[in-house]
């Protein structure tokens, strides 16, 4: 799973797709698309060989995912329903939300209890992103975590 080719080295999100939360969840956005193009596995199953740019975007309650080549011509277009991500993107904001306010003022023991179930929620929501995409496209799961957490940044819109 290490192959050159098989990984993006660009991303962009569709500005109109994303919903603006407010600083905190603009910095995890912007450094899951950092943290992504510097280390990812990515692999269309339909897309021929990478590396690739990636466009994501919300249309019509779907995921879009354009996977397209270095030179942007589109190669393979996956769309992923949303529905199934519904609950886990929600409960996952709930407890980002309360993560951040306690960040602010909490002790140090109830920090980490919430950033524990943050992280088994944005685990869960990758493991079914990773099981949604299996047919169509391979990522590993630090890929999948990424993706995760710019699925939520889009999703938001809905």
């Amino acid at each position: 799973m290490s192959e050159p080719g098989s990984r993006i080295v660009k991303i962009t999100l569709d500005e109109a797709s994303i919903a603006r939360r407010g600083p905190d969840i603009d910095h995890e956005r912007a450094v899951a698309v950092f943290d992504l193009v510097e280390q990812n596995y990515f692999q269309p199953r339909d897309a021929g060989t990478g590396p690739y740019h990636l466009h994501l975007a919300v249309v019509e309650n779907k995921l879009s995912l354009d996977i397209r080549s270095t030179e942007e011509e589109s190669l393979v277009q996956v769309e992923l329903p949303l529905a199934p991500f519904r609950r886990l993107v929600k409960d996952y904001f709930t407890i980002c939300d309360s993560y951040f306010d306690a960040v602010r003022s909490a002790p140090q023991s109830r920090i980490e209890a919430i950033d524990m179930g943050r992280r088994a929620l944005h685990n869960e929501g990758s493991e079914l992103l990773q099981e949604r995409l299996a047919d169509r496209l391979e990522v590993d799961f630090d890929t999948a975590r990424r993706l995760f957490t710019l699925l939520c940044a889009l999703h938001l819109r809905l």
